[in-house]
């Protein structure tokens, strides 16, 4: 009777183990990366420079569609568009009235706008390490493995497992920062929205 028992209390004790195993951080940023195929949410970005000082922010609409597609529609304070579809990114200012074409691998190397298409292995492209709780969420930090990837650190921000913040620091020493809000998980979206036409006039370089 007494071995049934603590069976019964071992058995009991590893499934809260696990539970709480798969709610870390961790496993919450990689269940919303599995589970969201689509996402759209409006977002604002701030640059920082080296003194942690506000250069500029921005604000504007995103949307993501799986594998691959995403678009970042910069409003404010100027019109910008960055476009991701079929392995390419096409870079759009209009003040500038120019587009660059790249390669997504090329463009992007392990930055979070490659990161969320999905096409990124977590554990093989980054070391994540929890950092805890600050505003209210829970932050990951992810390090890229690969030092020439641009970027020295990126912390994701998640609550009730979803994303919601991220931040940025570059090898040049700048800081950005990402906040997400209005956050719709698998909207309908349209094909569209992902492909790019670049409006008549402006010049469009191939990398």
């Amino acid at each position: 009777m007494l071995a049934k028992l603590l069976k019964i209390l071992l058995l009991s004790t590893l499934s809260i183990s696990c539970a709480l195993a798969e709610d870390t951080p961790i496993a919450q940023l990689k269940a919303f990366l599995h589970s969201s195929a689509a996402l759209s949410a409006d977002f604002k970005q701030v640059s920082l420079d080296k003194n942690g000082d506000p250069k500029q922010t921005s604000i504007g609409k995103f949307y993501l569609s799986r594998p691959g597609k995403f678009r970042w529609n910069y409003q404010k304070p100027f019109l910008q568009e960055i476009v991701s579809n079929g392995g390419k990114v096409w870079f759009y200012d209009a003040d500038l009235e120019q587009v660059t074409v790249k390669k997504l691998d090329d463009s992007l190397g392990s930055t979070p706008a490659l990161l969320l298409t999905g096409q990124v292995n977590l554990d093989e492209k980054f070391k994540l390490e929890e950092q805890g709780r600050g505003d209210g969420l829970n932050w990951i930090k992810l390090a890229p493995k690969d030092e020439e990837s641009g970027f020295k650190y990126i912390f994701i921000g998640l609550e009730k497992g979803q994303l919601v913040g991220m931040e940025l620091s570059d090898n040049f020493g700048q800081l950005t920062r990402i906040y997400f809000s209005n956050i719709q998980i698998n909207p309908a979206l349209n094909d569209s929205l992902f492909n790019f036409v670049a409006p008549k006039g402006v010049d469009v370089f191939q990398n």
